[in-house]
């Protein structure tokens, strides 16, 4: 029998109360405590017609034809692929790099010999938190550009230095990612695992870490994006990738008016490749959030 003084009653004019499904919450990174931001396609949009705008702007100013803008753009553009096909290949490498590395690194932060444990974390929190500019600087002058192997002249290009110098802190967060994964699984499977007789090498590689998987995926795609767009950072060290090209026509076409459009035009090549990754990362966030 439905006992109506346990039910609250309305009152005339209190608004009624909201049923169904409960309002999402916002999504936090585990491992940095960051949120996360979300980007819509209205952002990209909003991209585009600024793009268009200063283009508009740009010819407007100089009294030219706006399909002049554009059509500079256009003859450009596969030149600035190729060198996002570089920022790309760069950010593929030192991700690569960084993570196989970093696998072992993050091992290492939770082995059972100290000394192993104190020089893993300290090599972890020295690399994650220098500045990527400082570390990158610092494999540049440090790698020869060119040496000797068995009689062999082997020049090593920019490029390769540079994407070395990022996959120092790539590995560092790796390991971070790595550790905190593991150690996000409950001590009581691991205590289960010994009571069966798992060694603790069987524990980890056949029942910690294929829970940890996808914990730690999230984490590592959102590294990937910012890692892609640290890759600009490479103009700097005179590596030729997509910002430097830009950089380059700028001088070439001596055309002030082309400063915000080109640079525009740069800024829709990264959106349009990290926006799905972004948009990835945060579903897979919410699918395997382990809640509880």
């Amino acid at each position: 029998m439905h006992n109506s003084s346990t039910t609250p009653k309305l009152g005339r004019g209190q608004p009624m109360p909201v049923v169904g499904a409960p309002p999402k919450e916002r999504l936090f990174c585990r491992y940095t405590g960051l949120p996360f931001t979300r980007i819509t396609l209205w952002h990209g949009c909003i991209l585009l017609v600024t793009l268009l705008l200063m283009a508009s702007g740009a010819a407007a100013a100089t009294q030219t034809d706006e399909l002049s803008v554009l059509g500079t753009l256009i003859k450009w553009t596969p030149l600035l692929f190729q060198g996002f096909l570089l920022n790309l290949l760069m950010s593929a490498l030192a991700m690569g790099i960084g993570t196989a590395i970093g696998v072992f690194l993050g091992l290492a932060q939770i082995s059972l010999m100290p000394p192993v444990r104190t020089s893993s974390w300290l090599l972890t929190q020295l690399l994650r938190n220098s500045p990527w500019l400082v570390t990158l600087f610092y494999v540049m002058y440090l790698i020869p550009f060119e040496f000797e192997v068995f009689g062999v002249l082997v020049i090593m290009p920019d490029w390769v230095k540079a994407t070395f110098g990022l996959s120092l802190p790539v590995l560092a967060n790796v390991s971070e990612i790595v550790r905190g994964g593991i150690q996000s699984i409950p001590e009581t499977q691991w205590e289960a695992s010994t009571s069966l007789a798992f060694s603790r090498k069987q524990t980890l590689w056949m029942i910690v870490i294929p829970q940890c998987l996808k914990r730690m995926l999230p984490p590592w795609m959102n590294l990937y994006a910012i890692v892609t767009m640290a890759t600009v950072l490479g103009n700097i060290v005179g590596v030729s990738e997509a910002l430097t090209l830009t950089r380059d026509i700028l001088a070439s076409e001596a055309k002030t008016d082309m400063l915000l459009p080109m640079y525009g035009y740069i800024l829709v090549f990264f959106f349009l490749y990290i926006y799905p990754i972004s948009r990835l990362t945060i579903y897979l966030e919410r699918k395997w959030t382990v809640k509880g």
